[in-house]
């Protein structure tokens, strides 16, 4: 049964209908005692169990239902890509462990929440400025609800990307315990900073290389930075465009990237950016304005988003400098049947504003709009410095440094939109709630072992169809 207990003094904020809680004028250490004295309907230890209902619904059917609306003949690749392993099934199953956790202890305290708060969605990507910073990176399903959800996923994440790395329990579960020591300690700091300090501070790439433990981690960093301010349009541009007939094409990769073969279909697009601009603010329309349409495809992308529509556009300015954007299709959260309605009745837009939420900096190209044919996209760059971390093959000195960079990256994003302090008084200085956090990742690890073989048996049994790629 799940245990929730909202806090009596705090005030909604207007970022959604479903808002996050905000501290109201009273003193820090009324907001800590409040806090602790949440411990009491909440203990932090009731947090370890995962003993899934005896009414749990099977894991094969909440799939097919997120299936819904999806295009038909890519859902098998998004079912091939969650065979490979219990880790990419996590990743694919966000709405089943959405089921899951609305049934697990809450202190009832709301942030603007990820909802995909796994490993791979935190990496490296260029602000505005062109520095190169660290934070999430993927808002799909961001919606206010309980941080404890965020925080949960992205333990379990670390206990079964240890276990596909062929790392001990022991290793996995000290890799979780790093992360949430990590979130508990850096939210109590934040919690002593004013709103705007929390909002300025970022963690960038100058200061990773700099906390580098010796040289040989030092080194790698910096050459993970390289390789990032690689990864930009103008090097991602001769991979996948070519000339036909004279006109600069996108090349079709079948079924991986192709040209939607509709005869109004380039209509509706340039409708569709008309849409987009109006979602951006003045200035930026006037950056937009310098380039052109020049072809249009669809990409599929990740796991999660697979079967989804999801497009790349190729632009060019006066001069001939390329740029690329994605047009990616927004669905109403996995989160909204157990965490309420977004206030936008645009699920692009209820990214955005998510994304500038919980992000440290934002794309400039940041924007949504609405189809002819009613459905919502999420627009940013394709490629703008962006990477992330790998997750296979890892040691286990490799993945706990990490997880302490995304448990601190994580309690940054909360803290913008939540009450870190009163968060912080139920979190304690000891590690009561990382040991239950601990237990449960492993616990749930377990789980979604059970739940991979469950969809490697309804593909054996015909039930559902796969495609596994080269």
């Amino acid at each position: 049964m799940e245990t929730v207990m909202k806090s009596p003094k705090t005030a909604k904020t207007k970022v959604d209908k479903v808002a996050v809680d905000v501290p109201v004028l009273r003193s820090r250490a009324e907001r800590l005692a409040a806090g602790q004295a949440m411990r009491n309907s909440v203990p932090r230890s009731s947090h370890a169990g995962w003993t899934p209902s005896a009414h749990r619904r099977d894991p094969i059917e909440i799939l097919e239902e997120s299936n819904h609306d999806r295009l038909p003949e890519l859902v098998p690749i998004r079912y091939g890509r969650m065979l490979r392993s219990p880790f990419t099934f996590l990743r694919g199953s966000a709405a089943l462990m959405a089921y899951d956790l609305a049934t697990t202890p809450s202190t009832g305290l709301r942030v603007q929440a990820c909802g995909d708060c796994h490993l791979l969605n935190f990496g490296l990507f260029a602000t505005p400025e062109r520095n190169l910073v660290f934070d999430l990176n993927d808002f799909d399903e961001t919606l206010p609800a309980p941080w404890e959800w965020d925080l949960k996923r992205l333990a379990v994440s670390f206990a079964v990307a240890g276990r596909d790395s062929q790392l001990s329990d022991a290793n996995s579960r000290e890799a979780v315990l790093e992360c949430t020591r990590a979130y508990r300690e850096r939210l109590r700091e934040y919690s002593r900073m004013n709103p705007l300090e929390v909002w300025y501070t970022r963690l960038d790439m100058k200061t990773l290389i700099a906390m580098a433990p010796d040289e040989k981690v030092k080194k790698t960093r910096e050459q993970l930075a390289d390789k990032a301010r690689q990864r930009v349009v103008e090097n991602l541009f001769p991979k996948i465009v070519g000339e036909v007939a004279g006109r600069r094409r996108l090349v079709d990769q079948p079924p991986l990237l192709y040209h939607v073969n509709d005869a109004g279909f380039e209509e509706r697009v340039r409708e569709a950016l008309v849409d987009y601009r109006e979602s951006l603010s003045d200035e930026r329309r006037v950056l937009l304005d310098r380039y052109h349409l020049e072809d249009f495809a669809l990409k599929v992308v990740g796991i999660g988003s697979v079967g989804t529509r999801c497009f790349i556009g190729l632009f060019f300015d006066e001069e001939n400098h390329p740029l690329i954007l994605q047009f990616k299709e927004e669905r109403r959260s996995v989160l909204e049947p157990y965490a309420g309605m977004s206030q936008y009745d645009n699920q692009g837009q209820r990214v955005v504003m998510g994304q500038r939420l919980m992000q440290s900096s934002s794309d400039i190209f940041l924007g949504w709009l609405r189809g002819k044919r009613g459905y919502d996209f999420f627009v940013r760059q394709l490629r703008d410095m962006k990477m992330s971390a790998p997750s296979e093959e890892v040691t286990a000195a490799q993945i706990k440094r990490y997880a302490e960079l995304c448990g601190w990256t994580l309690a940054r994003a909360h803290a913008k939109s939540g009450d870190a302090t009163t968060i912080s008084g139920y979190l304690g200085k000891g590690d009561t709630f990382d040991d239950a956090i601990g237990a449960f990742s492993l616990a749930y690890a377990d789980q979604t072992e059970r739940d991979h073989a469950a969809l490697v048996k309804a593909v054996r049994a015909g039930r559902l169809e796969a495609l596994a790629e080269e």
